[in-house]
C-alpha cells in the first residue's frame, strides 16, 4: 500500500474508515456524517480546523470550504475532497445524490442550530440518527505511531516542567509560571500546549482548574501545575505539586494521601480492569484518609488527539481497559479556602500493567 495512506507503524487511513463503514449497519444507518476536527484528522489526515466527512453510500467524502481546499487535497488520503461555501449545502446534496434515506451523525460535534439546519434541508423523507457512545470510541485504542507521539509529547512537557522549577520562588506570579512553562514546551517541540497550563498556588490551588493569575507565590504555599504538550497534533497530560519552601504537617499529610491513591491506582492498570475499579481504588484511600469530601472529580481519562477522550476513569464508567489505550490517573484533594494536591501521570495500558509515560517524579518535591 502507498505511504501516503499508510501511517508508520499502524493501519492506514482507508481501513480506519472501512472500519466506519462496517459498523454502518450495527447502527442501522446507511452513511455518517463526521464534524469534529480531531474525528476528521483521525479519518483522514486533514488537519485543518473545519470540515465535514461523510462515510457510506460510495467513496468517502470530505467537504470543506474554500480556506482548506488546498490543505484538504494535500493531507487528506482515501477520500474524495468536494469544495462547498456552505458544508451543509455540501452535505444534503451528497445525501440526495446517493440516494440515502437514514444518516447517523456525530451527535458530540454538532450544535444544535446546525442540527435543525441539517434537519430543514434534508425533509422528512431522510431519517438522522445521533451517535454518541456508539463511536466515541474509535480512538480508543492508540496505534505504534500514535503512542510514540504520545511519548514524545510526553517527554517534553516533563522536560520543561523540570527546567522552570527554580523560577518557583516566592513572588514569582502564577501566569509568569505559566508563560514560562510553555515556552520551555515550545522550545523543545510542542506546537502548542495540550490545554490552558494551570499553576495554582496557596489558597487558589484548591481551584481544580484555576486559571493563572497575576498573584505572587507565597513562602510554604503548594502550587498545582497542570501542563501538556502536543506532538503531531497529539497531547500529553501531567500534574505536578510543588512545596515552595517547608510545608507544615497537614499539608504534607494531603500530599502522602494522594500520592499513596496515585500509586495504588498505577498499580491496577493493566488488560481487562474497570474503569470503576482503578477509580475505587484512588478513591477508597483517599476516603480512608479523611479526605473523601475533598476528591471531587473521576481519578482519570483517555488522551489522544483530544487531552480529554475515553475512556473516563470514574464511577460512573463501565467500561474496561485494553492494551494500547493511554489514560492518566490523577487523584487529587481540595480544601477550599486552604489549598489543594493533584498528581497525575499518562500511561499506556498493556496486558500486564502499564508504562508511564510521563517522567516529573512525584514524591514531593520542595523548592527551597
Amino acid at each position: 500500500m502507498s505511504e501516503l495512506l499508510r501511517e508508520e507503524g499502524g493501519v492506514s487511513f482507508p481501513e480506519r474508515t472501512a472500519r466506519i463503514r462496517e459498523g454502518l449497519s450495527r447502527w442501522s444507518a446507511e452513511g455518517i456524517a463526521f464534524f469534529g476536527a480531531p474525528g476528521i484528522r483521525y479519518l483522514t489526515g486533514f488537519t485543518g480546523s473545519e470540515g465535514t466527512l461523510f462515510v457510506g453510500g460510495g467513496v468517502p467524502v470530505l467537504i470543506v470550504d474554500g480556506r482548506y481546499t488546498t490543505q484538504a487535497r494535500a493531507e487528506a488520503r482515501g477520500v474524495e475532497v468536494v469544495e462547498f461555501r456552505d458544508r451543509m449545502e455540501g452535505l444534503c446534496r451528497l445525501i440526495a445524490e446517493r440516494g440515502l434515506e437514514t444518516v447517523a451523525f456525530e451527535a458530540a460535534s454538532l450544535s444544535c442550530e446546525a442540527y435543525f439546519t441539517l434537519r430543514e434541508r434534508l425533509g422528512e423523507k431522510v431519517v438522522l440518527k445521533p451517535l454518541g457512545k456508539e463511536i466515541a470510541g474509535i480512538r480508543k485504542i492508540k496505534e505504534p505511531r500514535e503512542v510514540a507521539r504520545i511519548r514524545r509529547a510526553a517527554a517534553i512537557a516533563s522536560e520543561a516542567f523540570l527546567s522552570v522549577l527554580e523560577h518557583l520562588k516566592p513572588g514569582r506570579a502564577e501566569i509568569d509560571i505559566a508563560r514560562r512553562l510553555e515556552w520551555e514546551m515550545e522550545e523543545r517541540g510542542s506546537e502548542k500546549p495540550s490545554f490552558e497550563t494551570i499553576v495554582v498556588a496557596g489558597k487558589r490551588a484548591a481551584l481544580p482548574h484555576g486559571k493563572p493569575g497575576k498573584a505572587g507565590i507565597g513562602h510554604g504555599d503548594v502550587v498545582v501545575v497542570d501542563f501538556g504538550a502536543v506532538v503531531e497534533g497529539y497531547c500529553s497530560d501531567e500534574t505536578c505539586t510543588v512545596a515552595v519552601g517547608r510545608i507544615p504537617p497537614e499539608k504534607k499529610k494531603v500530599y502522602e494521601a494522594v500520592k499513596e491513591a496515585h500509586d495504588r491506582a498505577i498499580e491496577q492498570v493493566r488488560e481487562g480492569v474497570s474503569c470503576r475499579e482503578v477509580d475505587r481504588t484512588a478513591r477508597e484511600w483517599i476516603e480512608k484518609a479523611g479526605f473523601g469530601p475533598f476528591f471531587t472529580h473521576g481519578t482519570g481519562h483517555g488522551v489522544g488527539l483530544e487531552v480529554h477522550e475515553v475512556p473516563r476513569i470514574s464511577t460512573v464508567d463501565d467500561g474496561v481497559l485494553e492494551e494500547g489505550m493511554v489514560i492518566t490517573v490523577e487523584p487529587g484533594v481540595y480544601i477550599p479556602g486552604e489549598f489543594g494536591v493533584r498528581i497525575e501521570d499518562l500511561l499506556l495500558v498493556k496486558k500486564d500493567g502499564c508504562e508511564i509515560l510521563s517522567s516529573v517524579p512525584k514524591d514531593l518535591m520542595i523548592v527551597e
